[in-house]
């Protein structure tokens, strides 16, 4: 998805104990990675900020009693801050990645029906149009 590795990411964290008292994380993230194209598959820049509640859970049993929060399990207590602001960052990105400008998008094909896309003026090609008239014969 990325059009390239280099880059860079703010990224702040707000601990504090939530409501069930468990250790929890406010993580809030902003970066302009360069995103590859879905349509016409030229990199483009895209701003991206998120925010997200996460709390702590020490397993899987745990973390599945997390109610309004986003749970994070501990790998033996600990939780890399990377490895959370990574986390924020790919699930801030969209699934198919596209230019805000279709129409100045690279290669990507115009909608049919515009005038001057070049679609809609083809001539039809129906490549087994021979076959209809060998039916017909006896």
């Amino acid at each position: 998805m990325l059009a390239s590795a280099r880059g860079s990411l703010r990224a702040s964290f707000a601990f504090a104990m939530t409501e069930t008292g468990r250790p929890g994380v406010t993580v809030a993230i902003e970066s302009t990675p360069m995103l590859q194209c879905q349509r016409c598959l030229e990199p483009f820049e895209l701003a991206v900020r998120a925010e997200s509640e996460i709390e702590f859970a020490a397993d899987e049993k745990s973390a599945a009693s997390v109610s309004d929060r986003e749970p994070f399990v501990l790998s033996e207590g600990a939780a890399s801050l990377r490895d959370l602001a990574e986390e924020e960052l790919l699930l801030a990105l969209p699934v198919a990645p596209a230019c805000d400008e279709p129409r100045i998008c690279g290669r990507a094909p115009s909608p049919l029906g515009v005038p001057g896309s070049g679609f809609g003026k083809q001539e039809t090609v129906r490549p087994f149009s021979a076959l209809q008239d060998l039916l017909k014969k006896p």
